[in-house]
């Protein structure tokens, strides 16, 4: 984690544990052996010149799971006590949801060890409330693989870009969806074709909602908000939209733009200074939208996640790669022990920033948008559309319609200057109510960066 600003806040000596001796090696307790702690396991037990020694595994159903590959002296046990009670300096956390995971993390902190996570639903949601428990009790709270597996988003925002103000957290975040929209695009499929062929191929979960319906996106733009802009906000107050609208024809109308469609999470903070006041806005949505094909999001493919943190002296800076998988994540995991190791157990401050509260939060941008409308073709549709939006000051910027498609079920695209999303929705209710259309009208944004 980023190394906390000057403070007077003093850990009182009683709640700080006496740290390692010089040469000893940190001792870690892995509670949950999947794919990711397996591979944990793998790269502790091979790294036998390093700083760490795994000496105790909770799991589960151990006379199933015990790897007898694994050096003799590490503990098995399915008692969390037997892991909490020990000896262990750091306990990795790999079992995921927020119970009972939650009430081992603070129950591990408060017996004075520090912890690592990879659970993004835990620090979506308590994850303030958890750095200063670690604070608190001397210890430390890493949850770099909480974010993008195994791409070094988190501790390359806390600690590589400290020294920065960042005011916008952008990114792919959710692999799944990124898989089926790249397929839908190179390949022309529907959406339902390319979720299949996602579950087959196990990207994408039987019940697939989290993903493409925003939520697991949300959970991960949630903590690097927290992480990067310093803002403290509630995964409820960030909107998120599904993918499952997108149809193939959209992805040949943003060709024609010279554009691709992607689920892009995005996180504004703005700050307006008065002479006696201080407002902080934050504007947060989880949506499909238009990117520029000559964005590096657009070149995101297959699984890839793509994080960028734009800050006001080092401009954009981007991590990107493949982030799922039991490999990946165990090297974030990793990675986090080391920086515990590397810290001698030094406690660190709450996140900077991470109790601010912001004034508003909102989903809305003024940005250009997509709109896609499929009709029962007649005279003065057109003239009908631009009727409403005239009335709510919103500019048309071009019209596109592709031959080919029935008078039944005509296809055509309306682009629309910058607006504020928020007044648009107010005129695409107005529109609904119009009587020529066969499905509901399409709305994107564009985002031009």
């Amino acid at each position: 984690m980023a190394k906390a600003r000057a403070s007077k806040t003093i850990t009182p000596k009683a709640q700080v544990k006496k740290l390692p001796a010089a040469g000893r090696k940190l001792k870690i307790g892995l509670v949950g052996y999947g794919t990711v702690g397996r591979s944990v396991a793998k790269i502790l037990c091979q790294d036998t010149a390093g700083p760490l020694v795994l000496t105790h595994i909770f799991n589960r159903n151990i006379a199933k799971k015990k790897d007898a590959s694994l050096p003799a002296h590490i503990r098995w046990t399915e008692n969390i006590a037997d892991v909490l009670s020990s000896d262990v300096d750091v306990v990795v956390e790999l079992i995921g949801g927020l119970d009972p995971a939650g009430d081992w993390v603070r129950r591990a902190l408060r017996a004075g060890k520090s912890v690592v996570t990879a659970n993004k639903l835990l620090i979506c949601e308590a994850g303030p409330e958890l750095v200063d428990l670690a604070r608190q009790m001397g210890k430390r709270l890493e949850f770099g693989a909480s974010v993008a597996g195994g791409i070094p988003a988190i501790i390359g925002i806390q600690e590589g870009l400290a020294g920065d103000r960042l005011h916008k957290i952008a990114g792919i975040l959710n692999g799944t969806c990124n898989f089926i929209l790249t397929k839908m695009e190179s390949s022309g499929t529907s959406f339902d074709a390319a979720l299949k062929e996602a579950q087959q191929l196990g990207y994408a979960e039987a019940d697939p909602s989290a993903d493409v319906d925003g939520m697991d996106a949300r959970a991960k733009l949630v903590i690097l908000t927290q992480a990067g802009l310093r803002l403290r906000v509630r995964p409820e107050q960030i909107p998120c939209r599904s993918i499952s609208s997108i149809a193939a024809v959209d992805f040949m109308y943003a060709r024609d733009l010279n554009s691709t469609i992607r689920q892009i999470s995005l996180a504004e903070k703005t700050v307006q200074r008065k002479a006696t006041s201080t407002r902080v806005r934050l504007a947060a949505a989880v949506q499909p939208a238009l990117i520029p094909a000559a964005s590096l999001m657009a070149h995101a493919q297959g699984s890839q996640n793509i994080v960028t943190a734009t800050g006001e002296y080092a401009g954009k800076m981007i991590f990107s790669g493949y982030g799922a998988g039991g490999d990946p994540t165990a090297v974030a995991v990793v990675s986090d022990l080391y920086t515990i190791a590397r810290s001698a157990g030094a406690p660190p401050e709450a996140l900077p920033g991470a109790a601010e509260t912001p004034d508003e939060v909102s989903g809305d941008f003024t940005v250009p948008h997509y709109l896609r409308f499929v009709v029962r073709d007649r005279p003065g549709i057109v003239a009908a559309l631009a009727t409403i939006l005239a009335h709510y000051q919103i500019s048309i910027d071009a019209l596109l319609q592709k031959p080919g498609f029935p008078h039944s079920a005509l296809s055509f695209v309306m682009t629309l200057e910058a607006c504020d999303s928020a007044v648009l929705r107010q005129a695409l209710e107005e529109i609904a109510q119009l009587d020529f259309h066969v499905e509901p009208p399409l709305c994107l944004p564009i985002f031009l960066d």
